[in-house]
């Protein structure tokens, strides 16, 4: 992050892009996981591992099962990830101009806030999709549609906006902090990489090598920061299911219950 860095537009709309990509596509693929992941964070002792909870939904409802909820789960993360890197370095670039000369001292802020702010607007275009998402998986059999359109008609015709945004404070509470930790995570670990093991300047390095950096920083940062964000994570699966406050939540299940669920996240 330095004042030289500007970017054009066609640079954010190839960062935009590549959210849409990485996070549509790997959250859809991750759809069983995920499936398991809400259940037991909603349902506590539904299922005792993960490995029971994929034995379970395979005898109950085939393979089918693990597929439920992949429409919002595509459009709702592809929004996302559109929002969160595209805007992350717009985000950056702006912050870069206003610190001007300081903006190479101030950098780990700048990327901080510049995540902060980007996730904020991600979230708003994640939330009603994660909401029919959470609704269509841990619902009870029979109470609410498992197709994708049906389950948004209904939540829309019976319940509003309310019933898209009811879990947007709580996503924020777990998306915010999880992606400043992920952006000033991932920023670090490739100047570790760049400083110590790819020691030459980075334009001496071709694609391959760079794209390799990448994927090493992107991946260490991602597996650090999903602990972060759990706690809220679970909250935000019981809210959409329940409809329940926070604070009735957290009564409930307590404080170890806020971690159900975690080794399907991080692994």
């Amino acid at each position: 992050m330095t004042g030289s860095n500007v970017h054009d537009f066609s640079y954010y709309r190839k960062c935009m892009a590549g959210g849409i990509l990485s996070c549509g596509i790997t959250h859809t693929i991750v759809c069983p996981l995920d499936i398991v992941k809400c259940r037991m964070q909603a349902s506590p002792g539904l299922y005792k591992s993960v490995g029971d909870g994929f034995r379970q939904i395979k005898a109950a409802e085939g393979f089918k099962g693990f597929t439920l909820g992949w429409l919002p789960t595509l459009v709702g993360y592809s929004c996302q990830g559109f929002g969160k890197f595209g805007f992350y370095e717009i985000f950056k670039d702006v912050y870069a101009a206003a610190a001007g000369e300081n903006a190479a001292k101030y950098k780990t802020v700048g990327w901080a806030v510049s995540s902060a702010c980007a996730e904020l607007i991600a979230d708003v275009l994640l939330c009603p999709w994660e909401a029919l998402k959470v609704r269509m998986q841990t619902s009870e059999a029979g109470t609410f549609p498992k197709s994708g359109v049906e389950g948004f008609n209904k939540i829309n015709s019976t319940e509003g906006a309310n019933g898209f945004y009811r879990g947007l404070k709580p996503l924020w509470a777990r998306q915010i902090p999880y992606t400043i930790v992920k952006f000033v995570a991932f920023e670090k670990f490739v100047q570790t990489f760049y400083a110590n093991i790819f020691t030459k300047p980075k334009d001496s390095y071709g694609k391959g090598t760079q794209l390799l950096v990448t994927f090493m920083s992107g991946y260490s940062a991602g597996v650090f920061c999903a602990i972060v964000s759990h706690p809220a994570d679970t909250m935000v699966s019981i809210m959409n299911k329940t409809g329940d406050s926070a604070g009735k939540i957290y009564n409930d299940v307590g404080f170890n219950g806020l971690w159900k669920g975690l080794g399907t996240k991080s692994s």
